[in-house]
């Protein structure tokens, strides 16, 4: 007589495929919309980056030997145009912290709230603190990973072709805002959107809220010391030179776009370098320390307030 098999029960993981489960899978399926929108806006981003990194940059390059840096303001040619879409990247990446802010006060917090649907999960073995965690740590999450790739991927762009970008205030203030304080201020929009949505509980409201909040983060950011900024980022300096046909450096002889000049000196090609400033990581560390701190405050208030809800009933 052979002994009765037990039939093992498959653990949670297994049976679903190590699928995210429980109030995670929750967040991902209420929200896959919000988050496909991220997945197209980081993808985009990043290809306009790889663009900017590969034929952009070659086209650019081509210009810039036809004309110089002194020449391309004249010229109105394709660097001119390259040193435009450089900083879309950056506008982007503003644009986002924005909408993160947005979604977090609206959709992700408020709209539950005022339609009961977070009650209702508090209700059914979710408590209200782990119900916040897991709301905030999932986009959290995502933020991470995707400003992250985008910020690295800029550095990369800036090493490779940052000589291409017109001297001004705009490099400076480009140079300055690629870090880990770039990463850190959309985590900032969304505690500090997640904090207006539980404070309002109303859709509508905590979307105007959420972004005039991370408006005036912004405006601040970009007048303050130490935060990057267009007005107070410091002075960058830049050397820039032209080569000859023999492969010596030579002074820009400010040809503008003479070829005849050009020619005249035997220049193929023209290079700028930005030099490091010792100011970018002291400023770089604080203010992300700043931003983090921040954050750190505005999710405490969130946990706080929703307590405080949660006990009034």
């Amino acid at each position: 007589m052979s002994a009765p098999t037990l039939a093992t029960a498959p653990t949670p993981a297994a049976a679903r495929g190590g699928r995210p489960r429980g109030l995670v899978r929750t967040v991902l399926r209420l929200h896959r919309g919000a988050l496909a929108i991220w997945l197209a806006f980081v993808a985009g981003t990043a290809g306009l980056l790889l663009w900017l990194l590969g034929p952009g940059a070659d086209t650019a390059q081509r210009a810039l030997d036809t004309y110089g840096y002194s020449g391309l303001i004249m010229a109105m040619g394709s660097a001119d145009e390259y040193s435009s879409r450089f900083y879309y990247a950056d506008t982007l990446l503003t644009l986002g912290s924005f909408a993160v802010a947005l979604f977090a006060g609206g959709p992700l917090i408020a709209r539950e709230l005022e339609s009961g649907t977070a009650q209702l999960a508090w209700t059914q073995s979710v408590s209200p603190a782990r119900w916040l965690a897991v709301k905030l740590a999932v986009p959290a999450a995502f933020i991470l990973v995707g400003t992250g790739l985008l910020t690295l991927l800029y550095h990369q762009l800036w090493t490779a072709h940052g000589n291409l970008l017109i001297a001004g205030i705009q490099p400076r203030a480009l140079y300055f805002s690629l870090g880990p304080a770039t990463v850190a201020a959309p985590l900032l929009g969304l505690a500090l959107g997640a904090l207006i949505g539980l404070a309002v509980r109303r859709t509508l409201p905590a979307l105007a809220f959420s972004g005039f909040a991370y408006f005036l983060v912004h405006a601040f950011r970009g007048n303050h010391w130490p935060f990057q900024g267009r007005y107070q980022a410091p002075e960058l300096h830049s050397r820039s030179w032209a080569t000859t046909a023999t492969g010596a450096r030579v002074a820009d002889p400010d040809c503008y776009d003479d070829k005849a000049c050009l020619a005249q000196h035997h220049v193929v090609d023209f290079s700028r370098e930005y030099l490091p400033s010792s100011d970018y990581w002291p400023r770089q560390l604080l203010e992300t320390g700043v931003l983090l701190a921040l954050t750190a405050v505005a999710v405490a208030l969130a946990f706080g307030l929703l307590r405080r809800r949660a006990a009034m009933g």
